[in-house]
């Protein structure tokens, strides 16, 4: 499914497999289109292949047959045991994971700036008026000296964010970003993301936040099994799943939320 008739897609996932040796295989031909306005958000059971695509398409695992295609060019294949990754495509893509992985060795600051630096040879100064900013914006602009052991979980995940978005990414993928925290601290980082999407930057989210899934959303994916069984609408997905395998999970996801 895509979300528009008209222009080209930002990623296309196309027969996508992925295993870890011979007897577990992961994805099992996935096929996914998403347009440049899309917010994809993936549901579906544990070990259904979620937080493998989203790792499949950082760049970060190798992949045993398909293709991944981003604004129209090659990106990832498969050419026979290796994968081809174009890294000039991978940087253009951020991701934040779950449990942060910041560096605690370094100052809010020093985490923010040391990727546009090394990778863009951004100067210090720049980075640092930048990161500012970001940092003012995402309600953090008194804790560029702090360091990650004095911070909460949940503003720790919104500098993880903040971090993301200093290369400029084209879309940004967020894998469980809420499940690690606190209940009281997921609205402040759900609330950073609904603004990013308010803004309109593609994103490509695994949650089993439904709530979440439902306002932040223009489409939800239910994948099991390694592919794709629904794809469509929030409201559709959610509220009124065409394939039975889709109506099982949600009616158990919402009884056990219950």
């Amino acid at each position: 499914m895509t979300s528009s008739a008209n222009g080209s897609a930002l990623i296309e996932i196309k027969d996508l497999h992925k295993g870890y040796g011979p007897n577990i295989q992961v994805l099992k031909g996935l096929n996914i289109e998403m347009m440049p306005g899309d917010r994809v958000v993936v549901i579906g059971p544990s070990g259904g292949g979620k937080s493998t695509l989203l790792r499949v398409v950082m760049g970060l695992e190798q992949i045993q047959g398909g293709e991944v295609r981003f604004g129209g060019k090659p990106y990832i294949r498969a050419d026979g045991r290796k994968t081809i990754i174009d890294n000039d495509v991978r940087k253009q893509i951020g991701m934040v994971f779950q449990h942060y992985t910041l560096f605690p060795h370094l100052s809010i600051m020093e985490n923010l700036i040391l990727a546009p630096r090394k990778v863009h040879g951004e100067s210090r100064a720049s980075a640092r008026e930048r990161g500012a900013k970001i940092l003012e914006r995402f309600g953090l602009g008194n804790k560029a000296d702090a360091y990650p052991s004095q911070l909460s979980g949940g503003q720790k995940q919104r500098v993880a964010i903040a971090r993301a978005l200093m290369l400029d990414p084209k879309l940004m993928l967020f894998d469980e970003v809420t499940s690690a925290l606190d209940p009281e601290l997921v609205a402040e980082v759900e609330q950073v993301i609904l603004n990013l999407a308010g803004q309109g930057m593609p994103m490509m989210m695994v949650t089993h936040d439904m709530w979440f899934a439902k306002n932040v959303a223009s489409r939800v994916i239910f994948c099991a099994s390694g592919v794709v069984v629904e794809d469509g609408p929030p409201e559709q997905v959610l509220g009124n799943p065409r394939e039975e395998r889709t109506r099982e999970f949600i009616n158990r996801v919402f009884h056990i939320r219950a």
